[in-house]
């Protein structure tokens, strides 16, 4: 969401410079224009948030290669783990996974779903490198009840390359504080939100359908 006080301050300087060059260049300071400031701000403020919000997402806007290329939606990924069962002393197979993106213009959060877990991002943000898009993420996984007396909670971070343009595949990287660390590479897409487990094994039964 763009920042109201910023908005105002840029609409303020922008008068300002508007106002010192009609006095330089004519002697008499122009400022009528000035009892349109609120309506500026106005429609300022309203296009930024349509760009923020919306309009990035666009097919043109999508071309220029300095927006971030959009991933919204869930990923169904596989995830392989380094990470050792510490009650039978084995590792775990690799397993499905959903990353549920939520991601405007110049923010994202990320969320990691499992069927014993969730980890989510405290802090995201998509950083162009080299002639593609980055997705990097601090995160705090909070296990389910019945399984932290082998998985307490912890914390972590990531880093996923987003493929293609518009993007299909995402392959990610994370390692946490308890030493462990493991792969990340979707498989399947929906451009819809999941917010549980359930819900996301749900999404790719109905896409399959034809319900994207």
């Amino acid at each position: 969401m763009p920042n109201p006080l910023a908005i105002r301050i840029v609409a303020i300087v922008v008068s300002l410079v508007f106002t010192i060059a009609s006095w330089i260049s004519t002697g008499n300071p122009e400022a009528t224009f000035l009892r349109f400031f609120s309506l500026a701000v106005f429609v300022a403020t309203l296009a930024f948030t349509v760009w923020e919000k919306w309009a990035w997402k666009t097919r043109p806007a999508q071309l220029i290669a300095t927006v971030p290329t959009n991933v919204n939606g869930t990923w169904r990924c596989t995830l392989t783990s380094s990470w050792v069962d510490p009650v039978t002393g084995q590792g775990i197979e690799p397993k499905k996974v959903y990353l549920v993106v939520r991601q405007s213009f110049s923010s994202a959060t990320i969320t990691l779903i499992s069927d014993e877990s969730r980890s989510r991002s405290s802090l995201a943000r998509s950083v162009r490198e080299d002639d593609s898009w980055v997705l990097h993420y601090i995160y705090t996984n909070d296990p389910g009840f019945s399984v932290r007396d082998r998985s307490p909670i912890h914390h972590g971070s990531g880093v996923v390359q987003v493929i293609g343009r518009p993007s299909f595949r995402l392959i990610g990287h994370y390692w946490t504080d308890r030493k462990t660390r493991g792969d990340l590479v979707s498989d399947d897409y929906s451009r819809r939100h999941a917010e549980d487990y359930a819900s996301a094994a749900g999404l790719f039964k109905r896409d399959c359908a034809g319900g994207v």
